[in-house]
């Protein structure tokens, strides 16, 4: 709504409203209000003689006529009007409501505001504000002002926090969808740590499954061995018996190892090994039973002897290991 659309739904007219606004420079609704109110009787000193005809509905005497000729007119119905005594009109009156309006442009306004279209001139004057009726309008336009300031303030309360609570859910979609990223991304992490565990636990359970092939095919070939050995030879009736000489017992030939593993926290591990097995065998064996999966290294004491990557792919007895030793835990060297 525009300044002058404001002050005109304030009861003001709109030549009076125009003027204000002019005389305050456009600065606003309350400084054209306060001049209006400070004003109320005061003529406007522009554009009351060139252009508006009297209420009457008698034209204006335009520049060109002859004075005379106006004078003559003038007198005229001066005379006129005295010997017919006519009624002189003094405003406008609504037919519709019968509100009396003092000018045309009052008329526009009402007519504007209400939508009433039949409007005739009347005698009756309308009369100036009383003191208790300024005092009244001034009242109800600062009851209308003090509603507008505080609508406006309201509705600029509700906008801020409007505003705030945009940005506020804005802030928790940020927070949440971030939320939801770093989830599929732990999510995504210990999926991959879990996948590489069950391949590391699959590859022991292969190379166990393969030691324990390798043992049962060492033993049973053994066993194939052991029966396979010629029968004593029998002596003959002819032969005359002597007795037994001396034999020498052939060193012992030792098919298992017990190994006792020292880790680096004090404890022990014992197990039996078969002597054809590697040295790795000792190392998974070692891996199965702690869970320890960062590189060591194993050695002796007695002899001390610190054994290198190509030492494990040898047997244990090649590495004299048998029939029984004691290995330790150690930490791989740079």
């Amino acid at each position: 709504m525009s300044e002058v659309q404001t002050l005109m739904d304030m009861g003001f007219p709109r030549e009076r409203v125009e003027y204000a606004l002019q005389v305050t420079s456009n600065k606003g609704v309350e400084p054209a209000m306060e001049w209006l109110l400070a004003h109320v009787d005061d003529p406007i000193p522009s554009r009351q003689n060139a252009g508006n005809s009297p209420v009457s509905g008698v034209p204006a005497t335009g520049s060109g006529e002859d004075p005379s000729a106006a004078a003559a007119s003038s007198s005229t119905s001066g005379a006129d009007e005295t010997s017919s005594d006519a009624p002189v009109a003094k405003s406008l009156k609504c037919d519709d409501c019968g509100k009396v309006l003092k000018d045309h442009t009052e008329v526009e306004y009402h007519a504007a505001k209400t939508g009433h279209s039949n409007f005739s001139e009347s005698t009756e004057e309308k009369k100036a504000l009383t003191e208790e009726e300024k005092k009244a309008q001034l009242a109800l336009i600062e009851e209308k002002l003090k509603q507008k300031r505080i609508e406006r303030e309201e509705r600029e309360k509700t906008e801020a926090l409007q505003r705030e609570k945009n940005r506020i859910k804005s802030g928790k979609d940020m927070t949440e969808a971030k939320r939801r990223m770093e989830e599929l991304e732990m999510k995504k992490i210990v999926e991959q740590r879990k996948r590489e565990k069950d391949e590391e636990k699959a590859a022991r359970d292969r190379v166990r499954a393969q030691i324990e092939a390798d043992k049962a095919a060492r033993k049973a070939r053994e066993q194939k061995e052991l029966g396979n050995k010629e029968p004593t030879p029998s002596v003959s009736s002819t032969t005359v018996s002597s007795p037994p000489a001396a034999v020498k017992s052939p060193p012992r030939d030792y098919t298992e190892t017990r190994i006792q593993v020292r880790l680096q926290d004090g404890s022990t591990l014992q197990e039996t090994f078969n002597v054809k097995e590697q040295l790795s065998a000792v190392r998974v064996f070692i891996q199965m039973k702690t869970g320890i999966e960062s590189p060591f290294s194993l050695m002796t004491t007695f002899p001390r002897k610190l054994f290198a990557e190509e030492d494990y792919e040898k047997p244990l007895e090649v590495l004299g290991l048998v029939p029984s030793a004691v290995i330790t835990m150690t930490k791989t060297t740079a």
